[in-house]
């Protein structure tokens, strides 16, 4: 790697790429009208194709970044820094993704709506992270080949099993708990198969790792994305038909008619092949800020488009009323907008942070006064009380 692991720029690119086309596809998903929606027209099926790309694109990248920098330092288990600062992030992600489901005005009202309760991808990716921290975990005092083997291994079950669990509506665990494995109640994403794009991801991470030396490294890794990527896409499903007709096991038959699982790793592999091919020049400041800025412009999006906090988002007053030109123009401003702002606000957050910081230890402050002030009347308004009633002498 140039210089070999110092930074895969590519791996960023990849972020930057997946970013950007997840705002296209949520604002031209939500927005555009159900007129435009013709599957026979060539821009909308290919539209349509590279959108379901995107999510698998974001879990397996999301498992890579992460794991890669896991392992890179020479300790190992709860002795690893990152281990604590992996959970930390899993579990802001957690929380971030149900404070954008948030509504402000339902809760003045002692209200909190079902849609709070619903999962998103931001909780996938932190559970995943925290289910890659478990796994690191166990094996950090095993032979070092068994940490990549449980990785791919948990991929393959979770994609192979996923038409026996998919139907599940898990009505005798309670419904937030249940969101997480079911899309029964409106989830969006749900851990359990998305998990496996990220375990993937780490799993990849950890090959690059080992072999970060090599000479031929990415001419390698671009032949074998592609061998892999075009194997999958084309084949995977006609050997779940093979492997059913040979064993009788009804659930190859189930992946064969439905397998968009490992068509899409597929497609993974083809968008990093893509991306090592380019590798030379995606090293653009903006490019890479953009694909470290991922969370930012994830909750700027979601914000505009669909109203967190105030419930008034583009979304909610365009609901799916654009025409095709109409929704490609607002797809292009949405993303400039989105990725602008979280620029700005990457640039600013340490100033930013530090004025949030003041203003609210300043409001700690008055408000420290405000219940001393009201402490203090109430006991001599209380005095005066027991002195007019006798109790206590003047």
């Amino acid at each position: 790697m140039e210089n070999k692991t110092a930074r895969l720029y590519f791996i960023d690119a990849i972020r930057a790429w997946a970013i950007l086309m997840m705002l296209q596809g949520h604002f031209i998903d939500g927005l555009l009208d159900p007129l435009f929606r013709d599957n026979n027209n060539l821009a909308f099926t290919i539209w349509k194709y590279f959108r379901g790309i995107t999510a698998p694109v974001f879990f397996t990248v999301s498992g890579f970044i992460f794991t890669y920098l896991l392992v890179r330092g020479d300790k190992i288990g709860l002795q690893n820094p990152r281990v604590q600062k992996g959970v930390r992030r899993g579990l802001q992600l957690v929380i971030v993704g149900y404070l954008l489901r948030m509504n402000l005005f339902g809760l003045l009202q002692g209200e909190i709506y079902d849609s709070f309760y619903l999962i998103d991808v931001l909780h996938c990716i932190g559970l995943s992270l925290l289910g890659i921290i478990g796994v690191y975990l166990l094996t950090s005092k095993l032979n070092k080949k068994v940490f990549p083997v449980v990785l791919v291994s948990l991929t393959c079950i979770l994609f192979v099993f996923e038409p026996a669990y998919q139907r599940l509506q898990l009505e005798f665990i309670p419904q937030f708990l249940a969101n997480y494995f079911t899309k029964t109640n409106g989830s969006v994403f749900t851990i359990f198969p998305w998990f496996g794009y990220a375990t993937f991801g780490a799993f990849v991470s950890l090959v690059f790792t080992e072999f970060k030396n090599f000479k031929w490294l990415y001419p390698a890794a671009i032949l074998l994305a592609i061998t892999l990527g075009s194997g999958l896409i084309f084949y995977s499903s006609g050997i779940f038909l093979e492997l059913s007709k040979f064993t009788g096991i009804q659930l190859f038959a189930d992946v064969y008619f439905n397998n968009y699982l490992f068509i899409r790793l597929g497609d993974v592999f083809l968008v990093f092949a893509v991306f090592m091919l380019m590798r030379g020049i995606l090293k653009n400041p903006t490019l890479l800020k953009i694909g470290q800025s991922t969370l930012s412009i994830y909750i700027i999006h979601f914000i505009i488009l669909y109203g967190s906090f105030t419930g008034l988002g583009l979304y909610g007053f365009l609901n799916h009323s654009l025409s095709s030109y109409a929704v490609i123009t607002g797809a292009l401003l949405f993303m400039v907008s989105c990725t602008y702002f979280a620029l700005q606000y990457e640039e600013q957050k340490e100033f930013i942070k530090l004025n949030v910081a003041t203003s609210l230890r300043f409001l700690w402050i008055k408000l420290e006064q405000i219940l001393l002030f009201l402490l203090e009347g109430i006991k001599s308004s209380f005095y005066r009380l027991l002195r007019y009633i006798g109790f206590v002498r003047s």
